[in-house]
């Protein structure tokens, strides 16, 4: 039996799980390609994590990271 590398994905954290004031609570990452998209038609992305909304924020610095897509994205880059 043979192991097989997946390549690192091309990501970027995104919110979801909005707090009463409009801010998210924490940002998942997703695929780049599909962020724009999603900001201006409304189409749904899926998180690393399986998440499933439309982008309406963006991550700022600092801004907290969903643990799952965080210990996903970290596996990816470390090769596992």
């Amino acid at each position: 039996m043979s192991t097989q590398t997946l390549p690192k994905p091309d990501t970027t954290p995104q919110g979801t799980d909005s707090t009463d004031d409009d801010s998210p609570k924490m940002f998942h990452y997703v695929r780049k390609n599909k962020i724009a998209e999603s900001a201006v038609m409304g189409t749904h992305v899926v998180a690393l994590c399986g998440e499933v909304f439309p982008v309406t924020k963006s991550a700022k610095p600092g801004s907290p990271v969903c643990p799952d897509c965080k210990k996903i994205y970290e596996g990816y880059r470390s090769g596992e």
